[in-house]
């Protein structure tokens, strides 16, 4: 894979990345409602994440964006808890250590904006992701937090900063 830079979202990526959430859920049978395949918030990132203690990171490579990943306070939840949201790469660029990435900078923002725990949700179909929770000591709640409105995903996974 070619050098890739990181950066956060402008509003020209806003369909690139919303393209690349939706083909992502697809391919792992997850185009379902109560996913961010159907949430109206996913084709509009630049103005979701443009808020305090919010940032979604953009990687690209050439030039070409390739995916990303975002922090946010958790909708319904605890001031404390923020949300790790909308990670997704294409397929070309998985499993060479770019989400190990984007998480690590998604969690040192979180600190550093005084989250002090950080939550996801995730579904079995996911089950690489997932993996890559567990290695950053996420671990698995017996329910939502907050009010997400992601019905569709059934893993909650909680990590404390």
């Amino acid at each position: 894979m070619e050098p890739v830079t990181i950066r956060t979202i402008v509003a020209s990526d806003d369909p690139i990345i919303a393209n690349i959430v939706k083909t992502t859920l697809t391919e792992f049978g997850m185009n379902k409602a109560g996913t961010a395949f159907s949430d109206p918030t996913t084709d509009h990132l630049s103005v979701v994440f443009d808020i305090p203690r919010a940032i979604y990171f953009v990687a690209e490579t050439e030039g070409r964006v390739i995916g990303g990943a975002g922090i946010h306070p958790l909708d319904g939840g605890e001031a404390h808890v923020c949300e790790l949201q909308k990670m997704y790469l294409l397929p070309e660029s998985r499993g060479k250590g770019l989400a190990g990435k984007l998480i690590t900078m998604c969690l040192d923002f979180a600190k550093q904006n005084g989250y002090t725990q950080c939550y996801l949700e995730t579904s079995p179909e996911l089950a690489r992701a997932r993996k890559v929770y567990e290695q950053f000591g996420f671990r698995y709640l017996t329910g939502p937090l907050g009010n997400t409105g992601h019905f569709g995903c059934d893993s909650w996974m909680l990590k404390d900063l």
